[in-house]
């Protein structure tokens, strides 16, 4: 199976132009021969977690709106994995959605949740998905730093774990970052002996906020087989058998 990863500019509450992302990454992994592409945490909607963005752009996944979202990705050949701002009735939640030809296969809610996301209810389900006989699960960015959110995936037979993740950070904390999150990620696909795919935003935000990346494809030893330039958009892609 071929994995794709996309590290996008950042794209705050206008989801057209984050659907044309997604078709146009998704057009060129059609002719790559993607079988399955990740986009990063929030990707729709964009990661601001405030109250009046998150309830103004939020989405019920299945609602009309979305179901509108989900027939612009009909016509692509690859399985989408990208990351929603949710709601179902009163709650909201930090959610990845797995999209096959337009068809909603199935929703991971982040489990570990950073200070500033309060808005956000936790999740408390691990689900796997299988494709081309491989089975894979998620986490969401803040998951991978913690064992306990990988390991249920890796007890159910998983090969491969998905990590959208959203990276957009103070200048300081995004320069010491930079090479820690792959650090984190190295250890969490060695000890439960999966691929890891990362999928990150890239840019600045304003004169405070700067996403650095990185995205990148780990193997089960630990290593790097694949990544997107820090501070360029792109897409890292690698098989996986």
């Amino acid at each position: 199976m071929r994995i794709g990863a996309c590290q996008t500019a950042e794209i705050l509450g206008d989801i057209e132009p984050a659907l044309a992302c997604i078709e146009d990454f998704a057009t060129e992994a059609d002719v790559r021969g993607v079988d399955l592409l990740l986009f990063p945490e929030c990707f729709l909607q964009g990661y601001l977690v405030e109250e009046q963005h998150v309830h103004e752009h939020a989405v019920d996944l299945g609602s009309p709106r979305f179901g509108s979202v989900l027939r612009r990705m009909e016509r692509f050949k690859p399985t989408l994995v990208f990351g929603v701002i949710e709601q179902d009735g009163q709650t909201y939640f930090n959610t990845a959605v797995v999209v096959t030809r337009g068809r909603l296969m199935g929703v991971y809610r982040k489990t570990h949740l950073v200070p500033g996301e309060s808005l956000f209810h936790k999740g408390d389900a691990y689900p796997t998905f299988e494709m081309q006989g491989i089975r894979f699960g998620i986490n969401i960015c803040y998951d991978t730093q913690f064992a306990e959110a990988a390991a249920p995936i890796a007890a159910q037979g998983a090969q491969l774990l998905l990590v959208p993740a959203q990276n957009m950070m103070r200048r300081d904390a995004a320069h010491h970052w930079k090479h820690l999150h792959n650090t984190i990620r190295t250890e969490r696909a060695r000890e439960a002996g999966m691929w890891l795919v990362s999928a990150d935003v890239t840019g600045e935000r304003d004169e405070c906020r700067i996403g650095l990346g990185p995205t990148s494809i780990i193997n089960p030893r630990g290593e790097v087989v694949a990544e997107v330039p820090l501070m360029t958009t792109g897409m890292a892609v690698a098989d996986i058998s």
